[in-house]
């Protein structure tokens, strides 16, 4: 592959109006729909498949402005360093397979916006699907009175997306938030003071339960690593540049889940459930585990593409 510097639109002289390695650079006017119809096919023949999308975000970046305005100014010139600044960002998504939140810092999930790096895994839309499952099982807000605070424990929560997810949307619940990175933890505490809900969760370094030995907690939740070290060779690439230890959990995948679900028993309180979101393919086995380790109603929820992303199940009362 030529590289992108050889090939995408330049303020560079020596560029002449037409380039068999890619479009015209110095001699011709860039306009925001040029560049857009031209990154596009360039991404495309990278192998990645949200072209357009991507490279939609990255030019409103690059513009410092919103996705909406590229369309709304299609005929507009782009500037010779507005230029400059978007070549870098195709450059590293189409050859170093950078993914585009990482290119932007940034990464919207619950209609909130989170700082990402490649410390922490980029929030997926899936995992909302862990949200929505914790949500329907909190407590309607208290009207009257001041009974014990919902108390909901989010393990390994990377970002934080989970767990501020849910503060943004229970005022009244005392949430805890562990991860075994620390600078995982220093990412979603920066997150926290973003959105302001710092003072509302309490954030714990270490393994699983560790941080929470004696403790119990009306609602777990966790997006455990889940991908199977088998299909490593299989995974897109843009993974390289998120942290192996959030993402792989064995041959199968399932290395992490087991030691959650048959630890899970001794911090549920009676009645309270546990949440997992997990691969669809692991959905029966991780149900089984559950039912084996003492759980009772065992249930999925499905994410946008109707495939079981989330098992829940209720520790019993007796």
């Amino acid at each position: 592959m030529n590289r992108v510097s050889d090939q995408l639109p330049t303020s560079r002289a020596g560029a002449s109006e037409t380039n068999a390695r890619g479009p015209a650079t110095r001699d011709k006017t860039w306009t925001v729909l040029g560049l857009l119809k031209w990154t596009t096919d360039y991404f495309g023949r990278a192998g990645i498949d949200s072209a357009r999308l991507d490279a939609e975000v990255l030019l409103a970046h690059a513009l410092e402005t919103e996705r909406l305005r590229l369309y709304i100014d299609y005929e507009k010139p782009v500037l010779p360093e507005e230029r400059d600044r978007y070549r870098d960002l195709v450059q590293r998504r189409a050859q170093e397979r950078v993914p585009v939140s990482q290119l932007l810092g940034e990464r919207e999930f619950w209609s909130l916006t989170f700082k990402v790096s490649s410390d922490v895994l980029t929030p997926r839309p899936e995992t909302e699907t862990l949200v929505e499952f914790a949500l329907s099982k909190a407590p309607d807000t208290p009207v009257t009175g001041s009974p014990p605070p919902f108390r909901i424990l989010d393990i390994g929560t990377g970002s934080g997306a989970i767990a501020l997810s849910l503060a943004s949307e229970l005022p009244h619940a005392e949430i805890t938030a562990t991860d075994l990175s620390e600078p995982a933890l220093q990412i979603a505490i920066t997150n926290a003071d973003h959105l302001h809900v710092r003072e509302r969760i309490r954030f714990a370094e270490g393994d699983l339960f560790s941080p929470v030995a004696s403790e119990r907690f009306d609602l777990i939740v966790s997006n455990p690593p889940y991908v199977a070290r088998a299909d490593e060779e299989s995974c897109p690439p843009e993974l390289s540049h998120e942290p192996e230890m959030a993402l792989f959990a064995g041959h199968d995948g399932l290395d992490v889940i087991r030691r959650l679900v048959a630890e899970a028993g001794d911090h549920v309180s009676p009645g309270g459930w546990l949440g997992i979101e997990l691969s669809p393919e692991q959905v029966e086995t991780v149900e089984r585990e559950l039912v084996q380790a003492g759980f009772v109603d065992v249930e999925r929820r499905f994410d946008l593409a109707s495939r079981a992303r989330v098992i829940g199940a209720r520790w019993p009362t007796k």
